[in-house]
């Protein structure tokens, strides 16, 4: 298991459910091959619909990098789930997390960094360069790469009377 920032060694929040509470989950089915990375992009840009656009950039990149991994390393069948958390306190909170059918590799201690000429193989350091905590699992039954984003609140504009 990898993991950074979380605050719980080992573990990974659950998925959450929508709620009245300001929370939007969107739930889509990934295709299996190399339309992967498209479709997660087009719907971490539909569940993120109005946000600022250097939020969007970075979950729709990784929402790209998570299903390329899901794809290349993973069986089918790919699902990514994308929630959204608002809050007037907390600011805005984005998790995306996208599950395959697992692979018979299991994930190495810490993502290997890529060879200088490789075409491929950044997609966990772009995600732990962007994301405020991730983590990914692996076993032969399922895989599951999740990671958090958040933007703080802009403080409220004081009033001057």
């Amino acid at each position: 298991m990898l993991e950074r920032g979380t605050g719980h060694p080992g573990s990974a929040p659950p998925p959450k459910h929508s709620d009245r509470g300001g929370t939007t989950t969107l739930i889509t089915d990934l295709p299996y091959g190399q339309r992967a990375a498209e479709v997660a992009r087009e719907a971490v840009a539909v569940a993120l619909h109005g946000t600022e656009a250097d939020l969007l950039d970075d979950a729709r990149l990784i929402g790209s990098e998570l299903a390329t991994n899901a794809f290349a390393s993973g069986n089918p069948p790919l699902v990514l789930c994308v929630d959204v958390k608002t809050s007037a306190v907390d600011g805005l909170e984005v998790e995306i997390t996208v599950t395959d059918g697992g692979c018979p590799d299991l994930a190495p201690a810490s993502p290997p960094g890529p060879q200088e000429e490789a075409e491929s193989g950044r997609g966990l350091v772009i995600v732990d360069a962007l994301a405020d905590a991730w983590s990914l699992s692996t076993d032969v039954h399922g895989t599951r790469a999740w990671c958090r984003l958040k933007r703080m609140a802009s403080p409220s504009p004081r009033s001057t009377h």
